[in-house]
């Protein structure tokens, strides 16, 4: 292990860099904090370790594990690149995953613009869950690195393509792949999502918290869904109408 003393030093520099997703890009890293992720078979580039951690035997046996760079850091230093108030002293730096369209080839989700990490995170763990690869956003979605999202999805960024593109080649590859698109909006002909029918290929779309879907979805959408509201709600958090959603695509390919 490399005993790390100053936040001037070059490696430390570049794993806060990663905070921002223009750097995240750039070089192809996001960054994961917590004891979970050392449960994961997924390869880290560098874990990070706060000193105080050497004393705890059995998260030290999980770093060891690992074929990388191991960096132990004091408390001062580690609180620069930490983004939680109450950390466990683990920050792990990943490659990003593997993400390809030509691997897509089932029922799939399509989320326009979502906005907020926490949702996002919750919906990559909600559709691992429930069986799903394949996640597509158009561009203007939050960044799925965003250490939130990393946090909120507890590992499922691992097991999903996820893919980010403009709207229209979302729509050309799916009109394309010749995907029924079930479209979540609150439209005159919507129909329960109950009620829904599934073809060979289907695409689940899902809009922003605020704007919900898209114009352009809804004009090549084959059937409008609606979640129905009982009580006095006025609407339903994106995470939790995309988790009754894809677990009833899932009910019903159970049936088949």
């Amino acid at each position: 292990m490399e005993h790390i003393n100053s936040i001037e030093n070059s490696t430390i520099k570049k794993i806060k860099k990663l905070k921002l997703k223009k750097y995240r890009e750039l070089e192809k890293m996001f960054l994961a904090e917590g004891h979970k992720f050392l449960d994961f078979k997924y390869s880290p580039e560098i874990i990070v370790i706060r000193e105080d951690i050497l004393n705890d035997k059995f998260i030290i046996k999980k770093v060891e594990k690992f074929q990388c760079r191991k960096l132990v850091v004091d408390n001062k230093i580690f609180i620069q690149l930490s983004s939680q108030e109450n950390s466990q002293g683990i920050i792990i730096v990943y490659p990003y995953c593997e993400s390809n369209i030509n691997n897509i080839q089932s029922d799939i989700i399509v989320l326009d613009k979502i906005q907020d990490p926490g949702n996002l995170g919750t919906i990559i763990r909600v559709a691992d869950a429930a069986g799903f690869k394949d996640i597509l956003l158009s561009y203007g979605s939050v960044d799925c690195y965003n250490e939130k999202v990393v946090r909120s999805s507890m590992g499922s960024i691992f097991n999903m393509n996820i893919i980010y593109l403009a709207d229209t080649d979302i729509i050309n590859f799916l009109k394309e792949k010749q995907y029924n698109l079930l479209v979540t909006a609150l439209e005159k002909d919507s129909i329960e999502y109950t009620n829904i029918e599934l073809k060979d290929k289907n695409a689940i779309v899902f809009g922003s918290e605020g704007n919900g879907v898209s114009k352009d979805f809804l004009k090549v959408a084959n059937e409008t869904v609606i979640i129905p509201i009982y009580g006095s709600a006025e609407s339903l958090n994106v995470a939790i109408a995309s988790g009754i959603m894809i677990y009833k695509v899932r009910e019903l390919r159970n049936k088949k």
